[in-house]
């Protein structure tokens, strides 16, 4: 029985080995993915309807983020880079330390969640409604080349020998208690599950001690007046926090800032409300173009290559640089 099956089988193949051989082509070009990424203009999100919170005041305009849109490495995308004008194809290892596309999304998934944090503090920090932090999280996003640990991506470290870790300076200075060549055991919480990890202490070429991972924060707090942004699955990365702030702080604010007009903005927000700079403006701003926006928000940083495209591009909106959330609300309160 078994020979005539190898049989079938072999005729099979013997005859239909072009349209085999087409297939398997076919799915090396759209799944094999090189250590490369594409960039292209991407969209915006308008933020009104994120926002859930008890009382929520009218707005006549918009406050949206725009995005950039990233594709991984494959073929086919790859050389349609090449031939369209807003395609750009980038080494990954030029725009993350990540050689690993799906680690970058989880990296920016952590990066989304400290943005909403902190969009959510700075704006009621600006508005006549208090806000109590309870609990600062560390969120690992990276980890480094010379650490030696079992640490992953995605960790959140709540305990390093016994001892609760519930801000970054309490983790430092457990770190510090320790001397080189130490391996310490590290207790992290992911996808709600308690795991054990090690990693060994060593010295920083700046004479400081290290376990060589990278992370974010986020909160645990309570507000007045409860909220929440509700964002999508498939969104990620911190660059949207300003426009976040934005559209919390207005929920918040019986007078609308919107003023009837389209605005469009990017940057990342710390919880003091700094806005700093982002990578891809040209693929946001470009978007927010093509969502006709009258204004464009972005950090200071960035403002110089955001007006270098507007000229080039001959874009009508309206381009202003902001260093601090304050700096766009008192803008707009003077339109």
């Amino acid at each position: 029985m078994f020979s005539k099956i190898y049989d079938k089988v072999k005729n099979y193949i013997k005859y239909n080995y072009k349209f085999l051989l087409s297939i398997i082509i076919i799915i090396f070009l759209f799944y094999y993915e090189f250590p490369y990424v594409i960039y292209r203009t991407g969209g915006t999100i308008n933020l009104a309807d994120r926002v859930k919170i008890d009382k929520k005041y009218t707005q006549k305009g918009s406050l949206s983020m725009s995005y950039v849109t990233t594709m991984k490495g494959t073929i086919p995308f790859m050389a349609l880079s090449y031939i369209l004008p807003d395609w750009d194809l980038k080494p990954l290892k030029e725009v993350t330390n990540e050689s690993n596309y799906d680690e970058e999304i989880k990296k920016a998934k952590v990066n989304l969640n400290e943005g909403i944090d902190n969009a959510i503090i700075s704006a009621f920090n600006e508005s006549d409604y208090s806000i109590t932090i309870n609990k600062t999280i560390i969120n690992v996003v990276a980890i480094g080349k010379k650490a030696k640990t079992d640490i992953e991506i995605g960790d959140q470290i709540v305990g390093v020998e016994g001892e609760v870790i519930d801000s970054p300076e309490v983790l430092k200075n457990i770190i510090n208690s320790f001397k080189e060549g130490d391996t310490i055991n590290i207790e992290v919480i992911n996808n709600q599950k308690e795991y054990k990890r090690k990693a060994k202490i060593y010295l920083e070429s700046d004479n400081t001690l290290k376990i060589g991972v990278a992370y974010k924060t986020s909160y645990e707090y309570e507000t007045e007046i409860p909220i929440s942004l509700k964002m999508k699955n498939n969104e990620s990365g911190s660059s949207g926090g300003l426009m976040m702030s934005l559209a919390i702080y207005n929920a918040l604010t019986k007078e609308d800032i919107t003023k009837g007009l389209n605005i469009v903005g990017t940057g990342s927000i710390d919880s003091l409300g700094n806005v700093q700079e982002i990578g891809g403006v040209k693929y946001k701003i470009l978007a927010a173009e093509k969502a006709k926006a009258d204004i464009f928000f972005c950090p200071k940083e960035n403002y110089k290559e955001a007006l270098k495209i507007k000229k080039k591009r001959k874009l009508k909106l309206e381009v202003v640089s902001v260093k601090t959330l304050k700096d766009a609300i008192d803008y707009l309160n003077n339109k």
